[in-house]
């Protein structure tokens, strides 16, 4: 018996295609276009915040979310090479599935947390001339 087999007849060599094409890993350009994209995403929201272009602090907070958004794909797509067809496919699945369980999980707590806040606070104004 070969050393590549074990006793139950279990193939253990190297051969882990398993049919699927090697994604391959990206190009000098494709990490310099990637690293081009970080630095213009990370300096216009720089930018917003120290010029105050926008006048207005929740919207410069929105299109700072906005522009991290955007950011996480570019990091994915272009550092950690995550495609529909990487993987067969089972990375951008579990992808989204963190994302939904993510967004449940997000949206319960701001929905208990409001709640919480509407049905326990007292919303009684008391007046000076309430008081004694």
């Amino acid at each position: 018996m070969s050393a590549a087999h074990d006793t139950h007849g279990h193939d253990h060599g190297h051969d882990h295609a398993h049919g699927h094409a090697e994604v391959a890993h990206g190009t000098l350009g494709d990490y310099v276009k990637g690293f081009a994209l970080s630095v213009v995403l990370t300096a216009i929201p720089f930018w917003l915040v120290i010029t105050n272009a926008l006048g207005s602090h929740g919207l410069t907070a929105l299109i700072i979310v906005i522009f991290a958004a955007v950011q996480i794909v570019v990091h994915m797509v272009y550092f950690l090479h995550m495609t529909p067809r990487a993987e067969g496919g089972w990375n951008m699945l579990a992808l989204i599935f963190t994302a939904i369980v993510l967004l449940i999980v997000l949206t319960g707590s701001f929905w208990v947390m409001h709640n919480l806040n509407a049905n326990m606070m007292p919303h009684a104004h008391v007046s000076t001339a309430d008081l004694p």
